[in-house]
């Protein structure tokens, strides 16, 4: 046995399971996919891109990401589905939880045709308002959509997306009355939040953090039950509405049909890569959380509950289907 294969043992296998061992020296025998259902650039692809890199490093084989856009995430999410090759993975975010409810026939079922693999992390949301709306807590906010009831208005990246959750949870929980203004993707709608257009923008710690620094935009409170560290002074949600929260969230996933082994071996990989300060850290500067020491089965139990979460709160509202 080489060093790199003794190395590749080493991470992935129980000491004393010779046959495991046999297993894990097997797989992976080609080039692994990351599919980001996403086109690039964004967030997600970037985290993807990031996760590639540093698996690359612990396989003889290349991990690349390759994007696969169209229909929401639909495209991206069936390719892997019906992938039988055993080296190909989604990269699902919380729009993964949401789409049986948003699409009419969806060619895939978001639990049975899928087996989690492993969490990366949640990304936290931020509660920004507008400079001009006479609210400086999200106590006030709420009085004051109670005193306006359909009078302000949010903006998200589209039905579905975590700022459209959020923010209809918040209606849900307030009992409270927000304008839905859909966009294609948040940057266009915290540009208008900025500039005066939109009351609220339900945003990406990622990127509110900053415009909460810099005071373009006015953070009233965290979505996650934690309040975050670049924002100590910002209460979170739930210390005025106890039980809420939302955020988005970075899985890995295979299809149903994938052999444990290559499941349990890419575990290992990712874990001993988000273990690593470099990883961690970059993941971080995007607004992720990063998850430690997560399997394939509370994998699978995560993803579960945000279907159930997500999917009731969208059955709530009557959203309409594509």
């Amino acid at each position: 046995m080489n060093r790199r294969s003794f190395l590749m043992t080493a991470l992935f296998v129980p000491s004393g399971l010779a046959s495991a061992a046999a297993q894990a020296q097997s797989w992976p025998t080609t080039t692994l996919h990351l599919v980001v259902p996403f086109s690039a650039g964004g967030p997600t692809d970037v985290a993807a891109r990031l996760l590639a890199e540093a698996l690359s490093s612990k396989f003889p084989q290349r991990v690349i990401v390759e994007n696969v856009t169209g229909a929401g995430t639909v495209v991206g999410t069936t390719r892997v589905a019906t992938a039988k090759d055993g080296h190909t993975f989604l990269v699902a975010t919380i729009a993964h939880a949401v789409n049986s409810v948003l699409f009419a026939n969806l060619p895939f079922d978001p639990l049975k045709d899928f087996r989690g693999v492993a969490l990366v992390g949640i990304v936290p949301q931020v509660v920004l308002v507008n400079n001009n709306v006479q609210a400086t807590t999200l106590r006030e906010l709420i009085e004051l959509a109670r005193a306006r009831p359909g009078g302000l208005s949010y903006g998200s990246a589209g039905i579905g997306s975590a700022q459209h959750l959020a923010a209809e949870l918040l209606k849900s929980v307030a009992k409270i009355d927000l304008q839905h203004v859909p966009y294609r993707g948040s940057g266009p709608a915290v540009t208008d939040l900025i500039g005066g257009t939109l009351d609220l923008v339900i945003d990406s710690a990622a990127t509110a953090i900053q415009h909460a620094k810099s005071g373009s935009a006015r953070a009233l409170a965290v979505t996650t039950s934690q309040r975050l560290a670049a924002l100590p002074d910002v209460p979170t949600v739930a210390e005025s509405l106890p039980g809420y929260e939302a955020y988005t969230w970075n899985a890995i996933l295979a299809p149903a049909g994938a052999p444990s082994t290559s499941v349990a071996v890419m575990n290992s990989a990712i874990n001993a890569a988000l273990a690593e300060p470099g990883l961690a850290t970059r993941l971080s500067e995007l607004g992720i959380v990063v998850s430690r020491d997560s399997t394939p089965d509370s994998t699978d139990k995560f993803v579960a509950e945000e279907i159930t979460k997500w999917q009731a709160l969208l059955h709530a509202t009557d959203v309409k289907r594509n």
